[in-house]
């Protein structure tokens, strides 16, 4: 391989034992280990761009250190994240070709985050999940008895729930007491490249809490809304938590009572800030959206609307010049000022406040959002929770959420 070239990988700086090495993750999860380099390799790494010879890496690493690096170093470096899967190459082209033959004849969606995210047994999971409505952090016991039926949607995170548990709990209360709804409609976000903006799926999803049943016929129906192929990129539900998560929740709210959903994974809408315009002015979203919003009006169901979203991401691990730290305290008046238009049911207000900083803080779940502001008929929401979880290790902090419309 005289070109490598690196797949599109998550890169951010940690500390292993007081070393500074530079953490590996594969966005789709092809490959599921991390790999650690300390900077000197990782500089190696970065020239693998499909574009440099391994005699040009060569010249750059003497350029940058001064010393000549050995053809089969660097041979080696390829062969391990070849062995990785971390590489754009045959071995990683079949091991997907075969993943996605294999997910395609499957008829369950397993849990993929059993036993890393959270515990795999239901039993322990179960009083996990209890723990995050207790006060102080949480929003306290949702009440058992008939909901209201008023509540339309919710916004909730979709950060590990080690550190969003309690901001979950705000959300999932409110869905327990004020929604009637026997349908599901969980507008996940997609973390990986997807070709289309949007992917649905036919499957049924397993969690240790049960089987939540996929609505066959709304997700037919949706597709047939679509002049675009909505199931090409199913093999990112495969590996996604953004749903995985909200139904951790669903499960533990509506023990041994059947759960129908709608699982849809949307991609960044960051052509639209590129190019300033609505995203409803590119096609296929507006498509997308329009056909959502007529099966959700013509099906003989109620309809809760679920955007699992994260907000800002911000600090050295996401790429910033400086530390998050020194960040928070405006990164907070920014969410909350967007958060408003969300309260108010502004959909494009809500994208403005995200386009005219070129989505800086990176917003990933302003699609979910934003498509969930279109559709769910609310006049008007409210702000539960909002928590800023910081990580001085990485320097880095992410926030989130919750937030209830009727």
């Amino acid at each position: 391989m005289d070109y490598p070239k690196l797949r599109d990988v998550n890169a951010f700086p940690t500390h292993i034992q007081g070393q500074q090495m530079i953490c590996i993750q594969d966005l789709q999860r092809v490959s599921q280990r991390a790999v650690f380099l300390p900077p000197s390799l990782f500089f190696i790494v970065s020239l693998f761009d499909g574009n440099h010879s391994i005699l040009d890496i060569q010249a750059e690493y003497m350029r940058k250190y001064g010393e000549l690096i050995y053809r089969e170093k660097i041979e080696e470096i390829i062969e391990q994240l070849d062995a990785q899967l971390l590489l754009d190459s045959d071995a990683f082209r079949e091991a997907l070709k075969n993943e996605k033959r294999d997910f395609r004849l499957a008829l369950l969606r397993e849990a993929a985050f059993a036993g890393t995210s959270y515990d795999a047994d239901a039993i322990t999971l179960r009083g996990q999940i209890e723990s995050y409505f207790s006060p102080p952090d949480g929003p306290g016991k949702p009440r058992m008895e008939s909901p209201s039926g008023a509540l339309k949607g919710v916004i909730a995170p979709h950060i590990d729930f080690q550190r969003g548990g309690p901001c979950y709990a705000f959300a999932h209360k409110e869905v327990r007491e004020a929604s009637n709804a026997d349908l599901f409609v969980i507008l996940g976000t997609a973390h990986c490249e997807m070709k289309n903006y949007f992917s649905l799926s036919l499957k049924d999803f397993r969690t240790p809490l049960g089987t939540a049943k996929t609505n066959r016929a709304f997700v037919e129906a949706l597709s047939n809304e679509c002049h675009w192929e909505p199931f090409e990129d199913e093999i990112v539900h495969k590996r996604e938590h953004s749903i995985e998560f909200q139904l951790i929740f669903l499960h533990f709210l509506y023990q041994g009572k059947p759960l129908e959903i709608v699982p849809i994974l949307c991609r960044s809408f960051h052509e639209a800030i590129e190019r300033s315009i609505s995203p409803r002015e590119i096609p296929h979203i507006q498509e997308f959206i329009e056909g959502l919003k007529k099966v959700v009006q013509s099906i003989d169901r109620k309809v809760c609307l679920i955007a699992s979203a994260d907000l800002s991401h911000i600090g050295l691990q996401f790429g910033d010049g400086t530390p998050a730290s020194s960040m928070l305290s405006e990164t907070r008046a920014r969410d909350l000022e967007m958060l408003a238009y969300a309260e108010k049911m502004d959909a494009e207000g809500f994208y403005h406040s995200i386009r005219k900083e070129g989505d800086r803080r990176r917003i990933c779940g302003f699609p979910s959002i934003y498509v969930l502001l279109n559709i769910n008929g609310a006049k008007e929401g409210r702000l539960l929770k909002y928590a800023q979880s910081h990580n001085p290790e990485t320097k880095s902090a992410v926030t989130f959420a919750s937030l209830a419309f009727y």
